[in-house]
């Protein structure tokens, strides 16, 4: 099976300390990425971990597709514990890091301890010689602790512009916290590129808690993956296809969710918005001035966007965040929502989560639609100033306060697709162990549908869904593993999966569900059962079909996962 290769580099930031550790074991049974990460993760982080105190871990990590030049490789996978959900969470980004983070000749970086001072972790491909006996295993890697003190709470374009002028080295080199990591936000999102980010759950307030403001990737010694002809013929058809994501992003689906009322408006009181042309993605599509895409990928998705008008300049807004901003805050003005977007990226937050929060505001006190309060809002979040120091905790935290209802899953704001309308995609926010995300297993594409017809559900009622559920979560891990973009999906089948990783489909699916009930077990241990498998709202069947979807993954009845489903998964764990 293809995976990726290197050690890992374990960097504790408390001690000024780095150390390479061999997991060519855990390598080849996890691929790399988000299973990679979910392994060590549950190996070395403590189960009562607080994941804002030192002994909570980050770790970042490749796949062997970004030893490729394949399109829809341009991205990488962080895992932690979620300052947000306090359960274990993976998100991953695009951009244009992971071929400089594969330079350093590591699979993983480990992020563990706190620093007493904000710093810059410089992390390349060179060893400390004094420490080295010529081996691979005992050398240590020389990574360098740069104190910043004059980039306390500086902006995310801020800290890259130091980066460059310091160091020559671009953001696509980077990771960056803004102003809301620092602060702890529980939302805060983890930059690269500048404007891509690591961005549900929290992860930048991790790195915020450990005092680090950046990480830079630099190097030349990517290890040599083989991957088959395969990559070339892939590569040519993204760069040949016409779907309208190429002119439009995500918010191409923007019209037509709302028209079948899946689009959460007012925060959730509605489901469907009056003043979507305002917001379309024809409006989007209007304001974008060049191509836009991640590294070595022909599809070009992405969004770069200016207003004329005013010189506004920023990437997106995608859908869920014009979802967020948008309609659910009761905006129908696309150059208020992109400049929504804009602060997010420069202050570091996650965009649906902020755009929620936000929209519950608006709703405790009827102010939707009310722009410059938005953009007031999500400066006093960043810097946790005035209201902003309460929002900055997330909706699950401060809903009562606020005298709204609960619009989240474990913990994480909803994105669009709502499952009031999508029943499938309501039981996978409910079982997703991320809480609310709609990329866990992304089942909405076969409910709107955006698939063959012969592939695709009725939106209403779970009958034959929990199956689907759990096969596309299981591939959800392979593709955050392999690293590979969801949007590949009308490019990469079964056997092409099959054919660049150099397994079968079956066995891929395996070591998916062997990760999701690692991630499962690991809340366990933190609290997590049935009870929290719930969304707030009412789906036909949906306790009988939670039932069905724990049978499917041999979990217990009440949501945890018995030691029989773990058996594989430890014996690779505890090897280590």
């Amino acid at each position: 099976m293809n995976h990726a290769r290197g050690p890992l580099c374990s960097i504790d930031v408390g001690e000024r300390t780095a150390e390479s550790v061999p997991i060519d074991d855990i390598l080849e049974s996890s691929i790399g990425g988000r299973a990679l990460g979910t392994r060590l993760a549950h190996d070395r982080i403590p189960f009562d971990a607080d994941p804002l105190g030192p002994d909570n871990r980050l770790y970042f990590a490749t796949g062997p597709l970004q030893h490729s030049t394949m399109s829809f490789t341009g991205r990488m996978s962080a895992t932690g514990v979620s300052p947000l959900t306090d359960g274990l969470l993976s998100s991953n980004a695009g951009g244009f890091l992971s071929r400089n983070f594969t330079g350093t000749g590591y699979s993983a970086v480990e992020i563990t301890g706190a620093s007493d001072e904000v710093v810059i972790v410089h992390v390349t491909d060179e060893v400390d010689e004094s420490h080295s006996s010529g081996s691979e295993t005992a050398s240590r890697p020389r990574v360098e602790f740069e104190p910043v003190p004059e980039l306390a709470e500086a902006t995310v374009p801020e800290t890259c512009a130091y980066i460059e002028d310091e160091h020559g080295l671009g953001s696509e080199h980077t990771v960056v916290i803004g102003p809301a990591g620092e602060n702890e936000v529980r939302f805060a999102s983890i930059m690269t590129s500048e404007e891509r980010a690591f961005g549900r759950g929290g992860l930048g307030a991790v790195l915020g808690a450990k005092g680090v403001k950046a990480i830079t990737f630099d190097g030349d010694s990517t290890r040599e993956v083989e991957l088959p002809p395969l990559q070339m013929e892939i590569h040519g058809e993204a760069a040949q296809s016409e779907n309208p994501m190429k002119a439009q992003g995500t918010t191409s689906v923007t019209e037509y969710a709302n028209m079948v009322e899946a689009l959460p408006t007012r925060y959730f009181s509605e489901r469907s918005f009056e003043g979507i042309e305002g917001v379309s993605g024809d409006r989007v599509e209007e304001k974008k001035y060049k191509k836009g895409t991640c590294s070595s990928c022909a599809f070009a998705c992405k969004l770069p966007t200016r207003d004329e008008e005013s010189g506004l300049e920023t990437e997106g807004p995608e859908y869920e965040t014009l979802m967020a901003f948008g309609p659910n805050s009761g905006v129908d003005d696309i150059v208020d929502v992109m400049q929504s977007n804009k602060l997010c990226d420069e202050l570091g937050l996650d965009t649906i989560s902020a755009g929620d929060t936000v929209a519950a505001y608006l709703d405790s006190v009827d102010e939707f639609g009310n722009a410059a309060l938005i953009h007031d809002l999500v400066e006093q979040i960043a810097y946790r100033e005035g209201v902003g120091d309460l929002l900055a905790e997330g909706i699950d935290r401060v809903h009562d306060e606020l005298g709204v209802e609960n619009w989240t899953a474990k913990g994480m704001e909803f994105p669009a697709h709502d499952g009031r309308t999508l029943n499938g995609q309501g039981l996978a926010f409910a079982t997703s162990n991320r809480g609310a995300d709609h990329m866990y297993a992304e089942f909405y594409p076969y409910e709107y549908p955006l698939v063959d017809a012969d592939d695709a559900f009725d939106k209403a009622g779970l009958e034959g869904k929990p199956p689907k559920v759990v096969e596309l979560e299981n591939v959800n891990v392979i593709k955050d593993s392999a690293v590979l973009c969801k949007f590949s999906r009308d490019f990469i089948t079964e056997e092409r999966l099959e054919t660049l990783l150099d397994a079968d489909y079956d066995e891929l699916l395996a070591i998916g569900g062997e990760i999701v009930s690692l991630e499962r077990h690991f809340n366990n241990q933190r609290g997590f059962d049935r009870e929290d498998d719930a969304v707030p709202y009412e789906i036909p069947d949906f306790e009988q079909g939670l039932e069905e979807y724990y049978d499917e993954r041999g979990w217990n009845d009440d949501g945890t996962v018995p030691d029989a489903a773990l058996e594989g998964s430890t014996d690779i764990v505890a090897d280590d």
